[in-house]
């Protein structure tokens, strides 16, 4: 089986020993360890039973790997109660069992075949984006597990916040999860995976207990649905934003992935005069430190494209073209995956310069703790290890990043962001677009224009509580049959926005108090207008 590590015999006796916390197995259940390798887990089991002076359970072991079979058939020889299968767990199933554990392999979608993608895809509601083979096998596992059989498996931390395991997490939280257990970075040794151990019972939900790596414990009861699970399990209490940061900015993305930055970037004080004018400066994350002021622009990115983000003609490069034509600069460049889709000479992903050359707040992508700087000029193009943030707002530029660097915001992404190694942040562009704005700084970021700001929670609706207009409140409705937006809160006049089909940018207010009662607004109301007679 692709991906397999040994799981140390400390952590197997530990998970063991959560399989039958709650009962010991009897000599008629059923024991799967989907993926054994070379018997770890069973192992485990026999150790386990061997201390109690039990009867072994009935154990099952499934290998892929025709290289693990010699061992385990050797090992097992002796044990009746042990069989082995070689086969792929991933394959249909239907045998259930009573308790389960393993530690499923890690498994990267690049390490997949095209047929294997489609197959998994075709079988696996886990298999979506760029899915891990340990999601499927968390999906088939549960497949597998009795009613009132017991799961558990050390897995990649991942799974609890990645966009990609939403489908896993939305399996999960119809089980009762009971137990989360952050462990040792240095479980496997080098290999850093955050290992997680779960634990959890084929029966009704119930409240999660989620140990950290420090020791402390908390208990919560996890969401249904895709939503990540970090903010819940790092204590920070749930949050609506009618806005949010992705809301007021024109585009927020990780910098230019040239795929060879040994040939586009280049030292800004030995460039060829000949090929500057397709110079820009650039910065990579290792050149921020908290200790920056002034940005660094030691660095010139060569760029074969026009301000739009189109590739330029060979013709059109000049001195640039002869560069890339050099016989050590072009094997460079055709090495590259990228060439079987482009140019072999087009950056590895295209620039989206138009909004990257404008007044932007930048953040590296992987830090301690976030930190944020703003390049006015709007000429330094971030590398790959660069997020870039483009506001709408020309002038919202210092109020976002002075709340970017407030101690809320901060609190935000500490619970929020994934971590990289050595329990670095790993900030992303998903989750930076969803940092919700205090009212005063929706405000101030859209010029102070509170209907620009009320147009954002209208399209944003996710961040909304959307429920039925109460009787008791007076209902104004736009003499056009478009939808209508009505909205108020408890303090304030209720009010109604026109969505104008009649092609008309027209609103209509209850009253002219309601153009200031953004702050306090609580509720939004949705509903198909009526033709007025």
């Amino acid at each position: 089986m692709k991906g397999f590590v040994p799981t140390p015999r400390e952590t197997v006796d530990t998970m063991v020993e959560l399989l039958f916390r709650d009962r010991s197995p009897a000599p008629n259940n059923t024991v799967l360890d989907p993926g054994c390798g070379t018997g770890e887990f069973i192992d485990g089991v026999i150790r386990w039973c061997k201390r109690r002076r039990l009867v072994l359970p009935r154990i099952t072991g499934v290998e892929s790997d025709a290289r693990h079979l010699p061992v385990l058939h050797a090992k097992y020889k002796g044990h009746r109660a042990v069989h082995i299968e070689h086969a792929d767990f991933l394959t249909d199933r239907r045998t259930t069992y009573n308790f389960i554990v393993g530690n499923p392999p890690y498994v990267a979608i690049t390490a997949l075949s095209e047929g294997e993608k489609a197959r998994y895809r075709a079988c696996y509601a886990t298999a979506r984006g760029r899915f891990d083979l340990y999601l499927l096998f968390f999906e088939q596992a549960l497949r597998s597990l009795a009613p009132g059989g017991q799961l558990v498996f050390i897995t990649p931390e991942k799974y609890l916040y990645v966009e990609t395991a939403g489908p896993l997490r939305d399996l999960l939280a119809r089980y009762h999860l009971e137990q989360i257990r952050l462990v040792r970075e240095d479980t496997f040794g080098e290999l850093v995976t955050y290992p997680t151990i779960t634990v959890l019972h084929n029966r009704p939900p119930g409240r999660t207990q989620l140990m950290r790596r420090d020791g402390s414990t908390v208990t919560v009861q996890l969401p249904a649905g895709r939503d990540s699970w970090l903010p819940l399990l790092e204590g920070a209490a749930p949050q609506r934003a009618a806005v949010v940061l992705g809301d007021l900015c024109l585009r927020i993305s990780c910098g230019v992935a040239t795929g060879a930055d040994s040939v586009f970037v280049r030292l800004a004080d030995s460039l060829d005069p000949a090929i500057r004018c397709f110079a820009r400066p650039t910065i990579a994350g290792r050149q921020l430190t908290p200790a920056t002021t002034d940005l660094p622009q030691r660095f010139m990115m060569l760029i074969p494209y026009d301000v739009h983000g189109r590739l330029l003609p060979l013709g059109r490069l000049g001195a640039l073209r002869r560069y890339l034509m050099r016989d050590d600069v072009r094997q460079r460049l055709l090495a590259r995956t990228c060439v079987k889709r482009k140019p072999w000479y087009a950056f590895h992903e295209t620039p989206a310069l138009r909004e990257i050359l404008r007044p932007k707040i930048l953040c590296k992508d992987i830090g301690e703790t976030p930190h944020f700087w703003v390049d006015r000029s709007g000429e330094i193009v971030p590398r790959h290890s660069v997020y870039y943030i483009v506001p709408r707002e020309p002038g919202a530029i210092d109020v976002i990043t002075r709340y970017l660097q407030s101690l809320s915001a901060h609190q935000w992404l500490v619970q929020n962001c994934q971590r990289a190694s050595k329990g670095f942040l790993r900030l992303q562009s998903r989750v930076l677009q969803r940092l919700p704005l205090p009212d005063d700084v929706a405000q101030a970021a859209a010029g102070g224009r509170p209907e620009r700001v009320f147009s954002f929670a209208v399209r944003t609706k996710k961040a909304i509580n959307i429920e039925s207009l109460p009787d008791s409140r007076p209902i104004d409705r736009c003499r056009c049959v478009s939808p209508a937006v009505y909205f108020g809160g408890d303090k304030a006049p209720w009010g109604m926005i026109c969505l104008g089909v009649c092609g008309l940018d027209h609103r209509s207010w209850a009253t002219a108090s309601t153009l200031f009662s953004y702050i306090s607004i609580t509720r939004l109301y949705v509903f198909p207008a009526t033709r007025s007679s």
